[in-house]
């Protein structure tokens, strides 16, 4: 299933490169590679590049010579080529394919300016066109299968939540949680963090993307988790906001809008509407509860073999919403020298046009003692 998946793939590749006149596609970026070869690998300062010939409809791997036997047992394409650490790889590169080269594709903003540089060398009357959107829109749509594999992801990082949860003490530092979270992350069969795992509590949960610290965690606070882990190349993204002892009269009025928003975005997103109204729903009811102003960035994003793809989920998108996004819904509010609430859910929309909010655990606010 998953090599026909990737062939589908790639055939709408080759269709695109030959409605665009593209004679060969150079692929970078290694979650493209993935999507489009089954194999994960980072280069970092090595070469590695898919190459697809539009002429001849080869398609071949370039890989580090390193990586060549996990390559072989991954990777859908069978035509991989070892770059060895002394190889010029562009100049088998342009053995492989030859000189005449009238247009090539490549991903901008994975492509950096000494890869052009070297690529002008190799082919100097080249025409270089983006692939950067198309990709996105191959990427945009979940099928049935990756969402499975998703759910797999969020099941993982609730119970990694959940081990947070029961594992917390007053009195440890965020950083101590953290390190506990990235390690029961592993024990669970996940791959890795999808991104540098949040543990902020009391003041510092007004900072929506503040770095966990030897800050202890104390009565009083809130405590904000937020996190999410790779599985089989997927990941999933969850925001859970909980209160340290007994909670203010503020402190309750502002996860209670949160909460809110969150709910009135989630009932927002429907077929056919443009997928800025999820935003706005959001952001409207924080906005009439009088914390407009800290509400300071957009509703959601998309999520995949990323944790931030498209769609954007703000107001001024007037993208369409359709079977098959992925997306978070995380309103919140952030007071400077108070704290901070956020709560994100992971919501997907089914092949039946339904919303499926893919994240379980509770959203009421919970007291930790």
């Amino acid at each position: 299933m998953k090599s026909l998946l990737i062939q589908t793939r790639l055939d709408l590749l080759k269709t695109y490169m030959n409605e665009q006149g593209i004679d060969i596609a150079l692929i970078t970026s290694p979650i493209n590679i993935y999507y489009l070869t089954g194999f994960f690998s980072n280069p970092h300062e090595r070469f590695m590049a898919l190459l697809v010939d539009g002429r001849t409809g080869m398609v071949s791997l370039f890989v580090p010579a390193l990586d060549l036997e996990l390559a072989t047992e991954k990777s859908t394409v069978t035509d991989l080529i070892p770059v060895t650490d002394t190889d010029n790889p562009y100049e088998m590169l342009k053995d492989s394919i030859g000189t005449k080269i009238g247009s090539a594709g490549i991903e901008k903003k994975a492509v950096s300016f000494y890869q052009i540089e070297q690529l002008v060398t190799c082919f100097p009357q080249v025409n270089f066109k983006d692939l950067e959107g198309f990709l996105g829109t191959l990427r945009l749509k979940k099928s049935s299968e990756d969402i499975q594999i998703v759910r797999r992801a969020v099941e993982v990082i609730e119970k990694v939540l959940q081990y947070g949860v029961d594992k917390f003490k007053v009195g440890m530092t965020e950083l101590e949680l953290t390190a506990e979270l990235e390690y029961q992350m592993k024990v669970l069969g996940a791959e890795r963090p999808a991104f540098s795992t949040i543990v902020l509590s009391g003041a510092n949960s007004s900072l929506p993307h503040g770095t966990p610290g030897q800050k202890k965690i104390e009565h009083g606070g809130f405590l904000l988790f937020d996190m999410g882990v790779f599985v089989d190349g997927y990941c999933s993204d969850i925001t859970r906001t909980f209160i340290v002892g007994e909670e203010t009269e503020q402190q309750k009025q502002i996860y209670n809008t949160v909460l809110e928003a969150n709910l009135r975005a989630i009932e927002a997103a429907k077929i056919g509407e443009p997928i800025g109204v999820v935003d706005r729903a959001a952001r409207d009811y924080i906005e009439s509860q009088g914390y407009g102003q800290y509400f300071v960035h957009r509703t959601g994003h998309g999520l995949g073999l990323e944790v931030h793809e498209s769609p954007s989920i703000h107001s001024q998108n007037e993208m369409v919403m359709e079977p098959g996004l992925l997306f978070t819904i995380e309103p919140g509010i952030y007071l400077p020298g108070v704290g901070g609430v956020r709560i994100e859910d992971d919501v997907y929309l089914n092949e039946e046009g339904k919303l499926e909010v893919l994240t379980s655990y509770p959203k009421h606010l919970i007291r930790l003692s």
